[in-house]
């Protein structure tokens, strides 16, 4: 999708300055995507400090994204309002707080707390990235190549965190995986205020309360029941919060229909191509987060890996993705946009088909199964990204963005929730509990890996782990499909001319 040319919204800047400020927000991505892939890592680390229910692991990992999910539509619209590079700035301070409240944590439902305020941090920070790349890159060429490096920026943040993760865990406590973020945050600051231009909508119009309520009302309920439904079932809860979440969804769009200055232009979606490139962010994200947050307890719990060589284990994935900003622009220009992102999308597909092949097989045929899923989730996510924020006029760019990141934060939030929910429902289906356990010892044995591991003796412990396994298997097989899916739905809906794209 190719938006109409739209004027700068601020002042052009050299091209040193431009490609050092990019750095900057690079730095930012790069800071998220650690964070997420180190609490991945130190999942069982936590299990043993902390120890957390299946449940409170599964909250710990995505309340955060939940947090974000909810707050960006809102985030955005304030960056859009009270300029971007403020509320950046604003945000890297709260992030660098909250990880020190995270990194001291004394229990679970504590942990839990401090990644929902690093939710509230990160959720000013992603949108305000896109939407400063989309005010200083005008040029539609020299874009597409940022947001590939942004692209790349985050997937070199889920090789340095498991890095980086794997060397604290081996010598420090579990929470030293959250210190990180304050030195980086740190230099995201200081070099932001010396590299990055201010822009903001010159036109806001009134802020709506109401649209900024729903926006959150209709996404959080939503998240939640789909948590909810693999955990408990269908139940009254799962109905009220899908009701909730749909009603609020549908008064939501209705009521920026109506707003001559809406918070979040809705008529996009009638767009086929703007459609189906947000359907398959989503998915690509959702592929992407979902292996990563099984991938690193699988390496750990059922082929005891350290912390540091379960991290060198995924960079396969992540180095792979990286390959993207060199392949990028030849193959749009062979393929088109919508081939591409199809293409990528196939590949990723292929590659999580071969995990759950090799999932009893040695390491190198994990490793090789591992570089399609990384190239392509990279090329898909590159392309998308690129097509969403494209759609409208530089002045908007911060309320487009978190269209953008939403779709992010919804493949995190629902790769997290449906792959590891549906990950523990095999779990427990399929594990055999050893007779002449005390009640309470067979419960921790069905509830997850990490804590039979911690009650079964070595030799006992066989069963539990191919239980795990085989619930890797059918996560892995279920991602593989709905990342075909969404191949053959970008191939339909997202045009694909063969002129080079800029």
């Amino acid at each position: 999708m190719v938006s109409s040319p739209s004027p700068p919204a601020g002042p052009v800047l050299s091209t040193r300055r431009r490609w050092a400020a990019l750095a900057v927000l690079a730095a930012a991505v790069l800071l998220l995507a650690v964070d997420g892939t180190v609490l991945s890592l130190a999942v069982p680390a936590l299990t043993a400090s902390l120890a957390p229910t299946a449940e409170q692991v599964l909250w710990i990992g995505d309340v955060y994204s939940l947090t974000l999910a909810g707050l960006l539509v809102l985030m955005g619209n304030l960056a859009d309002r009270f300029g971007r590079k403020r509320v950046l700035l604003v945000g890297s301070v709260a992030f660098g707080a909250a990880s020190l409240l995270a990194a001291f944590a004394p229990s679970a439902p504590a942990l839990i707390g401090a990644r929902l305020l690093l939710g509230v941090a990160g959720a000013t920070l992603m949108p305000s990235t896109l939407s400063l790349i989309r005010n200083i890159f005008t040029d539609s060429a020299e874009r597409t190549r940022a947001i590939a490096i942004w692209s790349t920026a985050f997937g070199a943040g889920s090789a340095v965190g498991p890095l980086v993760g794997g060397f604290l865990l081996e010598h420090f406590w579990w929470g030293s995986v959250f210190l990180i973020n304050v030195p980086v945050m740190i230099l995201v600051v200081v070099s932001g205020l010396l590299l990055l231009p201010e822009s903001r909508d010159p036109r806001p119009g009134r802020f709506d309360l109401p649209s900024a309520v729903l926006s959150m009302a209709a996404v959080v309920p939503l998240v939640y029941a789909v948590k909810h439904v693999v955990g408990a079932g269908v139940d009254e809860v799962t109905i009220g919060c899908l009701l909730a979440g749909l009603v609020a969804g549908v008064l939501f769009v209705r009521r920026q229909r109506r707003l001559e200055q809406p918070m979040l232009d809705v008529e996009l979606f009638r767009d086929p191509a703007f459609f189906g490139a947000v359907v398959a962010n989503v998915i690509a994200i959702f592929a992407l987060v979902g292996l990563l947050f099984f991938f690193s307890q699988y390496l750990q719990f059922a082929r005891g890996f350290s912390p540091l060589q379960a991290g060198l284990a995924e960079l396969p994935a992540t180095l792979a993705s990286i390959v993207v900003i060199v392949i990028i622009a030849g193959t749009v220009a062979r393929l088109g946009r919508g081939r591409a992102i199809a293409l990528g999308l196939g590949l990723a597909a292929a590659g999580l088909a071969a995990v759950t092949a090799a999932a009893h097989a040695p390491y190198l045929w994990l490793g090789l199964a591992l570089v399609p899923v990384g190239l392509g989730i990279g090329l898909a996510m590159t392309l998308t990204g690129d097509a969403i924020i494209s759609a409208a006029p530089p002045r908007k760019a911060g309320s487009v963005s978190a269209i953008t990141e939403t779709a992010n934060e919804l493949g995190v939030v629902l790769g997290i929730a449906v792959l590891g929910s549906l990950l523990s429902l095999v779990y427990r289906h399929q594990v055999n509990v050893p007779a002449g356990l005390s009640v309470g010892d067979e419960a921790r044995v069905r509830d997850s890996l990490g804590s039979a591991l911690q009650v079964l003796p070595p030799q006992s412990a066989g069963g539990a782990r191919d239980a795990f396994i085989t619930g890797v298997q059918v996560t892995s097989s279920v991602a593989a499909a709905l990342t075909l899916a969404a191949a053959v739905l970008a191939w339909a809906l997202i045009p694909s001319p063969r002129a080079p794209q800029p």
